[in-house]
């Protein structure tokens, strides 16, 4: 649960709308993880409401509306801090809506990012010291 309250929690409350600075790639992934174990638990329960009822299955389609669009913000927010960390723009995140060229966002997404600083900022691994020392 420590992992579900550093990469997941701490991303909604604390960096909801931040599109400034990097991320890492297990930053990224793991976000990415608990955001749908959330959401297919959360389509998992409107499965058992349909079940009982059809007007709470309405009621769980709406709370999955509204926590969908509220995960959306930071959602592009932790992928453009992703893009930044490999020294990318943000912008590269339109690539998404290309059929097919989104391929190419997920490469981003999965190489390494930068050693060191680059101009987005810092590197979150926080490898400048070894940098500077000549390792």
């Amino acid at each position: 649960m420590d992992a579900f309250q550093t990469y997941f929690v701490d991303v909604i409350k604390h960096q909801y709308a931040d599109f400034d600075g990097r991320a890492r790639r297990r930053e990224y992934w793991m976000y990415v993880l608990f955001n749908i174990l959330v959401l297919v638990a959360f389509q998992i329960v409107i499965g058992i409401l349909g079940v009982v009822s059809d007007s709470l299955a309405l009621l769980g389609s709406l709370a999955y509306i509204v926590v969908s669009l509220g995960l959306l913000v930071p959602s592009i927010a932790v992928a453009v801090r992703r893009l930044h960390d490999t020294n990318k723009t943000g912008w590269l995140i339109l690539i998404g809506l290309i059929p097919l060229a989104g391929l190419v966002l997920l490469y981003f997404f999965v190489i390494e990012g930068d050693a060191g600083p680059n101009d987005y900022g810092p590197d979150p691994k926080g490898f400048e010291d070894d940098l500077a020392a000549g390792f």
